[in-house]
This record gives structure tokens, C-alpha cells and sequence, in this order.
């Protein structure tokens, strides 16, 4: 599976035309991806049928900050799925760097089942594996985006290895799906897939000119060739 970042309804529009098979869609990436306003979700919920998630984060960092801030992120949530919004993406840890279970409660009940990504707050936490198994049970979870590392690909390799592993094998923990991103590369591509690794995420890799331009088609089908190969 191929999933692409989108800001809005002409990089959605490209990356549909790449090949792409599932789209993030968030805002202002100089904060590594905030959640999108509703009139975005809808106006890239026209442009395209290809299935998307949307990202619920409201600042840097990974901590969902104070009540009355997880509060207003649940009701941008409620106002999302009022829109169509049916996939998401989010992921909270406390001051320890453990998950934060009570936001993740709080906000997946206000999801009410909808299926979500936990990204890659996962690559920031105080034991990854201890998270893992935390989280496992929370309704809706089915897929980690993560690099293996906060500094990326390059240095999370062996991470993703051994966790494509324990996945394949369905260890507990480890019933999500892994999607591999942040800093990847094509050249990652064969030895992820070999460790058994069967999603890739890209952000800046489906942008030739930067965060400051759009997501091109012929960027994005270089990957669908690779993955199809």
C-alpha cells in the first residue's frame, strides 16, 4: 500500500493520478502535520474517492495538551466526521514519553469506531514495545506509521525489521498493520519489503520541489512502479 500526504484537493488530485492508494490529509507541515479544517476535508472528499485519513493534532510535539485543548480536538473531530471524515490519525504521549491512554480514550470515543493510524509519536516514546502492547486493545486502531526511529529510516532500520517480524508473526502488540515513513526513501523499498513490510507513507518524496510545491503525479507513479514491480 502506497499512502501520500496531502495538504489539499490538487495534491490529492496527483497523487490519485500517481497510483496512490490512501492519502493523509493534514495541514501546516513546518509543525510536522496539524489537523485540516473541515471545508478542506470536503473540498478534497470531492476531488477524489480514493480513501483518506485525516490527521487530529492540534500543536508540536505529541502531548494533547490540557482539557479544554483535547476538548477542542474532539469537537474538530465530530465536526470532521460530520463532513464524511471516516479514517484518522493521531497519537498522544504524556510527559514521560508513555501513551497518554486517557486522551487516546477520550478522543477514540469520540470517533466512535472509526479506524486510525497511530503515527509516529510511537517513535518518540519511552518503550515502543510497552506502547505497542498499551495500545493494542484501543478500538479502531489498525495501523502504526512509523520509521523506526525519530531521526528516520536511515536509523530505524533494524527497528523496522524486527518489528515487521513480530507483526508477520502476529505477537501481541502487534496486530496492527506497520507502515514505514518519515525519511523514506526508494532505495529502502526492496529490503522493507523483503522483511515482510507491506506499507510505505511519503511526504516530501511525492513534492520535487520542496514542502513549498505541490504533490506531482509522475513522483508519486515512480513509487506505485516500484511497489508494483
Amino acid at each position: 500500500m502506497l499512502e501520500v500526504i496531502a495538504l489539499d484537493a490538487e495534491d490529492a488530485r496527483a497523487a490519485q493520478a500517481g497510483g496512490a492508494d490512501r492519502l493523509e490529509l493534514v495541514t501546516d507541515m513546518a509543525a510536522d502535520g496539524l489537523t485540516p479544517s473541515p471545508g478542506t476535508f470536503a473540498a478534497v472528499r470531492a476531488a477524489v474517492d480514493l480513501p483518506l485519513r485525516v490527521m487530529l493534532r492540534a500543536g508540536q510535539g505529541f502531548a494533547a495538551g490540557d482539557q479544554e485543548a483535547l476538548d477542542a480536538l474532539c469537537a474538530r473531530a465530530a465536526a470532521l466526521r460530520a463532513e464524511g471524515a471516516d479514517a484518522f490519525v493521531l497519537g498522544f504521549l504524556d510527559d514521560s514519553g508513555r501513551p497518554d491512554l486517557a486522551a487516546l480514550a477520550t478522543l477514540t470515543e469520540a470517533l466512535d469506531g472509526c479506524p486510525w493510524t497511530f503515527h509516529r509519536a510511537v517513535d518518540r516514546a519511552a518503550d515502543r514495545d510497552g506502547l505497542r502492547r498499551q495500545v493494542a486493545g484501543i478500538t479502531g486502531l489498525d495501523t502504526f506509521l512509523t520509521a523506526g526511529s525519530a531521526r528516520g529510516v536511515d536509523d530505524g532500520w533494524e527497528v523496522l525489521c524486527r518489528e515487521a517480524a513480530r507483526t508477520r508473526t502476529g505477537e501481541p502488540g502487534y496486530g496492527a498493520r506497520l507502515m514505514a515513513g518519515g525519511g523514506l526513501r526508494l532505495e529502502h523499498v526492496p529490503g522493507l519489503r523483503d522483511a515482510g513490510v507491506t506499507a510505505f507513507h511519503i511526504g516530501g518524496a511525492a513534492r520535487p520541489g520542496g514542502w513549498d510545491s505541490p504533490v506531482t503525479a509522475d513522483a508519486v507513479a515512480v513509487w506505485r512502479t516500484l511497489l508494483d514491480s
